[in-house]
């Protein structure tokens, strides 16, 4: 104790919300619209594969390709969940497997083109008090 003051440290623990919230998120950020808010669930050099075969290496060039899909084909696209899984890895990190059926998507003529299942694969793992992806895989699937 040094001219009467005393100095106290607190050490708060960050609690990590549940690795499903990350799929949560996803969808209601792709259902926005929201390229940016999608972008941000990626770690900054994460690598993405994207439903139109576009690959991305990093945030940035993740979020300007999201953000040409979802104002093309997908503008006014649909998910509907199906399966998860989650494998947890060691370290903390975690690999989402998550099914869906994307619906309303547009062709080059803007006319309905179907819907398709897909199957999104994500590494993810704890950043603060959410989850990142670090590789992100949003392919279709037979089935």
């Amino acid at each position: 104790m040094a001219g009467g003051v005393r100095q106290v440290t607190e050490q708060r623990q960050v609690q990590t919300a549940p690795p499903e919230d990350f799929i949560r998120h996803f969808i209601a950020f792709w259902t926005a619209r929201d390229a940016a808010r999608l972008a941000h669930l990626l770690a900054e050099d994460a690598d993405v594969l994207t439903l139109t075969g576009a690959w991305c290496e990093g945030r940035v060039a993740a979020e300007a390709t999201l953000r040409a899909e979802l104002t093309g084909a997908f503008a006014r696209s649909r998910l509907v969940t199906g399966r998860m899984r989650l494998q947890p890895l060691p370290g903390g990190a975690v690999v989402l497997h998550q099914r869906f059926v994307l619906s309303g998507m547009v062709d080059a003529a803007g006319q309905n083109a179907g819907q398709v299942a897909a199957l999104l694969t994500a590494v993810l793992r704890p950043h603060g008090a959410v989850w990142q992806a670090v590789s992100l895989h949003f392919t279709g699937m037979k089935g």
